[in-house]
C-alpha cells in the first residue's frame, strides 16, 4: 500500500485539470524550504521555455518578499519572450503565503492567468 500526502494528492487533482499548449504554456511552481523555483513548460513538446529561481532574487527582506520579486521578474522576462497567457500549476502547495505572493507579482509584471 502506498501511502500519499496531501500536497501529492492536490498535485495529482490539479496536474488532471491543466496542461500547457504552445500558446499557453504551463507556469509550474516548486516552493521548497529555503528557495522557489519556477518553469515555464510546453506540455505539447514537453519542453522547458524559461526557468528561473529566487536564488537569483536578492531583493527582498523575507522568502515571501524575494517570491513576489521572482514573480516580477519572471513576469517580465516572459513576456519578452512572448507569452503573456499562461496557466499557473501551484505544484500542490496551497494559494497562499509564497505562492501567493509569487502570482501577485507574475500578474502585475502583465501574465494573464
Amino acid at each position: 500500500m502506498k501511502i500519499i500526502n496531501n500536497k501529492t494528492k492536490r498535485h495529482l487533482v490539479i496536474r488532471k485539470k491543466i496542461k500547457g499548449v504552445s500558446n499557453r504554456p504551463r507556469l509550474s511552481v516548486f516552493r521548497s524550504n529555503k528557495e522557489m523555483y519556477v518553469q515555464l513548460i510546453d506540455d505539447e513538446l514537453a519542453v522547458t521555455i524559461l526557468g528561473m529561481s529566487s536564488k537569483v532574487i536578492s531583493k527582498g527582506k523575507n522568502k515571501t518578499d524575494k517570491s513576489y520579486n521572482l514573480g516580477l521578474e519572471f513576469g517580465k522576462l516572459a513576456k519578452k519572450k512572448g507569452y503573456d497567457k499562461i496557466v499557473f500549476d501551484r505544484g500542490g502547495n496551497k494559494y497562499h503565503g509564497r505562492v501567493k505572493a509569487f502570482a501577485d507579482g507574475a500578474r502585475e509584471s502583465g501574465l494573464i492567468f
